[in-house]
């Protein structure tokens, strides 16, 4: 697997080189399909499956509601360290019934921070078309047309800047100030502490960890817990692994999916792993190191079939959307699907997908017409 690895990223370095050796320029007149990131919305079903969120949820609707909204513009952020559940709370907001009279849009920002891509991106979701303008003047203009006289809420999830441009939050804010009669309302997910205190108009919401029940009832969730058969013998092994995930649900969930199909000798090897103590932060009790550790356990715990399908995924740039049909065709065309005897080599691909989906490291992006993912972020560590 690892001559395999190498080779695939020599072909692809030697691509790279080659298309700037040779200034190809993307063509004007392509046919591939434009996409803006949008991540999936919260379900009511989704809703009952989240943990320990309800009361922060209650407390950001109570700042958001009618009477606290007396400016033309309201920024609420959201932030914490990654995969404590700042994107899963914003779904929750955004899918509440109290914006039932607003035009919702959500914008995926990634470490790339485009002002352009935002803008066209809400353009793009309220007038329900396309939206390529590439002068920030003309954004702005199309915007105050746009949202004249309504109400708006947006998420900016998963805000980043760049530390050279100091403008960039304030140019993001007046582009949002779409002038009086409007009601734009922004809640925005960062784990970058001084961008939720410089970009809010009220108090940003700094999210707090998970306790350790709730990290074992979302175990329970991803593990099948209740169709065990010695359940009262994995019980105090499994609140010990949800002591692992220093509060953090992403390490909880990709835990729980690994451990459902072990068993209860696979499930002790989990809590006494030498891993919990191999720091990859300056702080081997603090919350990222955690969640690296139960991501990495989680990885360990891959066949090697799988590793070298997520290793592929792992050569995309950061926040790159992955089309679904594109990756499998990648997948199979580079001989990672050994050929199968009961199913086909698609289905067989598409069950390493959900694989991926499950242990978290790949996520779910919302998009008109084809399946499409994100590789997680904090997942890139590994390589």
């Amino acid at each position: 697997m690892a001559n395999k690895m190498k080779t695939m990223r020599r072909k692809l370095e030697e691509i790279t080189r080659q298309h700037k050796d040779f200034s190809f320029t993307p063509s004007s007149t392509t046919n591939d399909e434009q996409v803006t990131d949008t991540r999936e919305t919260s379900s009511a079903v989704e809703e009952a499956l989240v943990v320990g969120r309800t009361g922060e949820k209650q407390k950001i609707l109570a700042s958001l509601s009618s009477e606290n909204l007396t400016r033309e513009i309201t920024i609420l952020p959201i932030y914490g360290f990654g995969g404590i559940g700042k994107t899963t709370l914003a779904k929750l907001v955004f899918g509440d019934a109290q914006f039932n009279d607003y035009s919702r849009v959500w914008v995926y920002v990634s470490q790339v921070f485009d002002l352009k891509k935002i803008g066209n991106s809400i353009i793009s979701q309220v007038s329900n078309g396309d939206s390529y303008i590439i002068q920030n003047q003309m954004i702005n203009k199309r915007l105050q047309e746009l949202l004249a006289g309504r109400k708006i809420l947006v998420v900016l999830d998963d805000m980043w800047r760049d530390r050279d441009n100091e403008r960039q939050l304030e140019d993001l804010r007046a582009m949002l100030r779409v002038g009086e009669g409007s009601k734009v309302v922004v809640v925005v997910t960062t784990r970058d502490e001084a961008i939720a205190k410089e970009l809010c108009t009220i108090e940003p919401h700094k999210l707090a960890p998970l306790t350790d029940d709730m990290c074992w009832t979302i175990i329970k969730q991803k593990s099948a817990f209740e169709s065990k058969d010695c359940k009262e013998q994995l019980e105090h092994i499994g609140r010990c692994i949800s002591m692992r995930c220093g509060g953090v649900a992403l390490a909880a969930q990709s835990l729980g999916y690994m451990l459902r199909s072990m068993t209860f000798d696979e499930w002790k090897s989990v809590r006494d792993s030498d891993i919990w103590n191999v720091s990859a932060t300056r702080d081997a009790r603090s919350p990222q190191h955690k969640v690296l550790a139960s991501l990495r356990l989680s990885y360990n715990s891959m066949p090697p079939y799988l590793k070298l399908c997520f290793g592929y995924c792992a050569t995309f740039p950061k926040g790159y959307n992955i089309a679904k049909g594109g990756l499998i065709h990648q997948w199979i065309s580079l001989g990672f699907i050994e050929p199968p005897s009961i199913l086909s080599t698609w289905q067989l691909s598409e069950n390493y997908v959900r694989q991926l989906l499950g242990l978290s490291f790949l996520q779910v992006l919302k998009s008109p017409s084809v399946s499409r993912y994100t590789i997680q972020a904090l997942t890139l560590f590994f390589f």
